[in-house]
């Protein structure tokens, strides 16, 4: 892991506000060694230096995170949700040695207003307070271009790209579309899981595909600049809005269902129609979903059978990280919204081990040194690693943001 950010002053969430008079104050969950350090890799101190190296000097993007620190009794999940105010976890941004991120925010879980989440004016009120808060510092900026990204890579900042995981709070209103680019959001979601206006998300029986009005919105989303993402979404509709979309598609945060047999993952079809059409699948690592027969226990050699399997199956450019991963107890989100976020149904009747976290990719901070060691140690090249890290996503960005 590197040391903070030489930028980064200490800055915490809402410092311009008073805490306990403008809004509550929870005690959140440590950014920094809240779990044991990874162990899994055996570097030598050449590896080691050679991946401190490549983290530092190398664009690095996410694909999908969760940037926000959560409370550290997770009893207290639903009244900090409710405030509406989630907190930028900046210290641990810090240490993570990104360039530029793409947060999705919570917004299935956003319950200011309603348990089940998605609600239009919840969004824009959840994306309008982040941006106040991020706009009172000068460590993490507002990615909304293609220099932004460049800006923050050239002088030691992190551009912080606003993302949703499925369109569902447009409704059937495509002009809603205009207002969130216009807010900021450069990436989302057709269908997070349930289907709606748009088409089916991957927990239906049924997958009825896009929808006439989901055709309007991929057209719309295309116009904008705004890159579109089908993880949550439904294997046909994936394949309809790769079909129609005119730019590249991304799979932000999966793996196969070649490696790992539930519906959270993609078949080949699906992977291999994005990189047809040249997009990139970013590996996931959130608990219990990029397990393998090999490492059945989730940890960072799990979520790399996927990243080895993707690679043989449409080519190491078409490949890239979206990790999902949060400051906070992980596995204790996932307990406390099972519905909302449709884990039953995703998962189907696959067994498997529950882990307390998942062991080398339990937070953003750690994530991407970890990943880049195990590419190190096993003998890829810094080209391939500077692509598979962050030059993938890049070719993709040049081709859908305006």
């Amino acid at each position: 892991m590197l040391e903070p950010a030489d930028r980064y002053t200490g800055y915490t969430a809402y410092d311009y506000l008073e805490a306990g008079k403008d809004y509550r104050a929870f005690e959140y969950a440590e950014q920094i060694g809240r779990v044991p350090a990874y162990q899994g890799l055996s570097l030598t101190s050449e590896q080691l230096l050679r991946t401190s190296s490549l983290l530092a000097e190398s664009t690095v993007i996410s694909l999908h995170e969760h940037v926000q620190a959560f409370p550290k009794d997770m009893g207290y999940l639903r009244d900090h949700i409710r405030q509406g105010r989630e907190p930028t976890a900046y210290r641990g941004l810090s240490r993570s040695g990104l360039t530029a991120v793409f947060d999705n925010g919570m917004d299935g879980t956003c319950c200011i207003s309603s348990d089940a989440g998605w609600k239009y004016q919840d969004v824009l009120f959840d994306l309008g307070v982040r941006m106040a808060d991020i706009a009172h510092q000068d460590f993490v900026i507002k990615g909304e271009t293609l220099a932004d990204i460049e800006h923050a890579r050239a002088t030691g900042r992190i551009a912080h790209i606003f993302a949703l995981e499925a369109a569902t709070m447009i409704e059937n209103e495509v002009d809603r579309l205009d207002v969130l680019y216009g807010f900021g959001v450069r990436q989302m979601g057709i269908a997070y899981s349930e289907a709606n206006t748009l088409g089916s998300g991957l927990k239906e029986r049924g997958d009825g595909g896009l929808t006439y009005f989901g055709d309007r919105a991929v057209e719309r989303m295309n116009k904008l600049g705004i890159a579109i993402d089908v993880s949550h979404s439904g294997d046909r509709t994936a394949l309809e809005v790769i079909e129609r979309s005119t730019q590249p598609v991304f799979i932000t945060h999966a793996g196969a269902r070649s490696v790992w047999p539930t519906n959270r993952m993609k078949p080949d079809e699906v992977i291999k129609a994005c990189a047809e059409r040249g997009g990139v699948i970013g590996i996931e690592a959130a608990p219990h979903t990029t397990l393998s027969r090999a490492h059945p226990r989730h940890s960072l050699e799990s979520v790399m059978d996927h990243f080895t399997y993707c690679v043989e199956l449409v080519g190491l450019e078409h490949v890239s990280f979206g990790p999902d991963t949060l400051f906070g107890d992980h596995v204790g989100l996932h307990d406390a919204f099972a519905a909302n976020l449709s884990l039953g149904q995703a998962h189907g009747n696959v067994e498997y081990e529950k882990v307390p976290y998942v062991d080398g990719l339990e937070n953003p901070a750690e994530g991407f040194f970890n990943i880049i060691g195990w590419l190190v140690e096993h003998n890829y090249s810094d080209d391939d690693i500077r692509a598979v890290v962050g030059g993938n996503t890049l070719r993709v960005l040049k081709d859908v943001w305006i």
